[in-house]
């Protein structure tokens, strides 16, 4: 498998991951059938909001991996040895955050988790407005990351990330809703809701690995 392979794997498997976070799709259709909202409205919504989210982060995940494409020139050892270390050690406290949480019984929240009870009231636009301005001031730190993983490939490595990252978001947010929307009961929510932070930690962990086998 080659690097650019890797990246784009890598970059799959977080944004499905992230994409199916209990807290970012469920609000919207408790919302959606709170506010009596259309299919249509529903997922455009949607889509707006996930769109917020993806821009933040792509906007850092740019500077990010600029930031690494620049080193790498110079100081290859900070983007081929330190960078995936960074996943590690960033897997790592996932998974040390995700144990303390099951040894105490804490309930999950996660960092994007959207208030029904600020928004619920409001009238359509505010809510829109609302729901806009959380996602884009909560951006994913797990792809921050790996954006200065993909900077060792330069832009292209870079651009990869983005593209999917964006794409996956949104669309995994979209079905999800969708099928929030239609009624769905099986969808297995709980276990992901308690378990986000371990799965993301063992997978960022993995990343970090394969990190250093990317050329």
């Amino acid at each position: 498998m080659t690097g650019l392979s890797q990246i784009i794997l890598g970059a799959f498997l977080l944004s499905i991951v992230h994409a199916s976070i209990p807290n970012h799709w469920i609000p919207l259709v408790a919302l959606s059938k709170a506010e009596k909202w259309s299919e249509k409205l529903t997922l455009g919504i949607t889509a707006i909001s996930g769109f917020a989210h993806t821009l933040s982060t792509i906007i850092i995940g740019i500077i990010v991996g600029f930031l690494g494409y620049k080193l790498s020139g110079s100081y290859s050892f900070i983007v081929g040895v330190i960078a995936p270390g960074i996943l590690i050690l960033l897997g790592s406290v996932y998974l040390v955050l995700s144990i303390r949480a099951n040894k105490h019984h804490h309930h999950h929240h996660h960092s994007h988790e959207i208030n029904i009870d600020e928004v619920k009231k409001r009238t359509t636009k505010a809510i829109i407005l609302t729901l806009t301005i959380s996602m884009f001031f909560s951006p994913c730190l797990e792809i921050e990351a790996y954006f200065f993983v993909a900077s060792k490939l330069g832009w292209q490595g870079i651009i990869s990330v983005s593209i999917i990252y964006t794409v996956i978001t949104i669309a995994g947010m979209l079905l999800l809703v969708w099928l929030g929307k239609k009624g769905v009961k099986k969808i297995k929510s709980h276990f992901l809701e308690h378990h986000e932070k371990t799965i993301t930690g063992a997978l960022l962990i993995i990343l970090g690995i394969a990190g250093y086998f990317i050329s």
